[in-house]
């Protein structure tokens, strides 16, 4: 770093903000720390009383941190992800489509562990809206060596993607709702119209609702109707308590499905079962769905419309952070809960 001529400048890069002052107009940034000044830049620096200032040469394998900035996040980013324009050094990775964020957590370890760089994601598995940012990349110095940015990008291409979206591929969702009550007419279910919500938000639709009474072969009749008329899901509601006269998870099993988990460590969800009848999901939904803005539903449902096929290794990992804190107001996705 050094003070040297303006006009002798170019190229090289400023060591600090540089102010403008138009007396009644204006006062503000006019050149940022970083900027590398181009031929043009000379008379305004000279009309703003820049005889001399501070620059940063660079050498010969020294790159600069929006250059270093852009490299990583190009390098990092995978499908459905857009990159921002650099700000003060920082390039933000963000939503190019609605979906399911992918972080590669082992990949973010590797890249954080070189010195002066610098890279943070929003928690994997989250449902994000476009134009959502979901990370952002950054060198800590003004000027690092180019060594370090070759490697973050070898590990980007032996991790890759590092930060993806996976957008949700619509399904045709069949409901099956089990019990007397309700099949009798007794109450009305209100488990429906909170489905069909929560479904449509995520670009799916209900086809229909069938309810059935606690008999095992007309709910499996039910489920293997919907999968007959093309249904890319089922979510059977009700009767998965342990009470003896629920037999949603007996009917779930009778239809021949392949059971992944009947129970998850998820508070509110744990009595959630998941199967698959060939590659269909059928998911057996406790009340807990019904009531509470976020539940197991919310950790599991957006994962398999984002094409996953979920394994009992999944709903395991589950139980660190599935701990609904229950707060009167709820901040889902921005808390804790379902971020192990």
């Amino acid at each position: 770093m050094k003070s040297i001529p303006v006009q002798e400048a170019v190229g090289m890069l400023l060591c600090h903000d540089i102010t403008s002052i138009v007396p009644g107009e204006f006062k503000g940034r006019a050149f940022k720390k970083g900027h590398v000044i181009q031929e043009q830049d000379i008379p305004a620096l000279l009309k703003m009383g820049k005889e001399h200032i501070f620059v940063l040469n660079l050498d010969p394998g020294d790159i600069h941190e929006d250059d270093a900035a852009i490299r990583i996040a190009q390098a990092a980013a995978g499908p459905g992800i857009v990159l921002s324009e650099t700000c003060e050094g920082r390039v933000n990775l963000m939503a190019g489509v609605c979906g399911l964020l992918k972080v590669n957590k082992k990949a973010l370890f590797r890249i954080n562990s070189i010195e002066e760089i610098v890279f943070a994601a929003l928690h994997s598995h989250r449902v994000v809206a476009d134009k959502c940012p979901v990370a952002g990349t950054r060198i800590v110095p003004l000027v690092t060596r180019e060594e370090k940015v070759t490697a973050v990008e070898a590990i980007c291409r032996e991790e890759y993607p590092v930060v993806e979206i996976k957008p949700f591929r619509p399904h045709q969702v069949g409901i099956v709702t089990t019990g007397s009550e309700i099949f009798h007419g007794r109450i009305q279910d209100k488990f429906g119209p909170v489905l069909r919500n929560k479904f449509a938000e995520l670009g799916s639709a209900v086809m229909d609702q069938v309810m059935v009474s606690d008999d095992v072969a007309m709910t499996v009749g039910a489920i293997q109707s919907f999968i007959d008329r093309g249904a890319g899901l089922v979510a059977v509601t009700g009767g998965m308590s342990v009470d003896p006269d629920d037999q949603t998870p007996a009917a779930i099993r009778a239809t021949g499905a392949r059971v992944v988990s009947y129970g998850a460590p998820a508070f509110p969800g744990a009595m959630f079962m998941l199967a698959y009848l060939g590659d269909v999901p059928i998911i057996g939904l406790p009340g807990c769905v019904m009531y509470f803005k976020a539940s197991i539903f919310d950790l599991i449902v957006p994962r398999i419309l984002a094409g996953e096929t979920i394994q009992r290794e999944d709903i395991i990992a589950l139980g660190y952070g599935g701990f609904c804190e229950s707060c009167p107001s709820c901040h889902y996705p921005g808390c804790g809960f379902g971020k192990g």
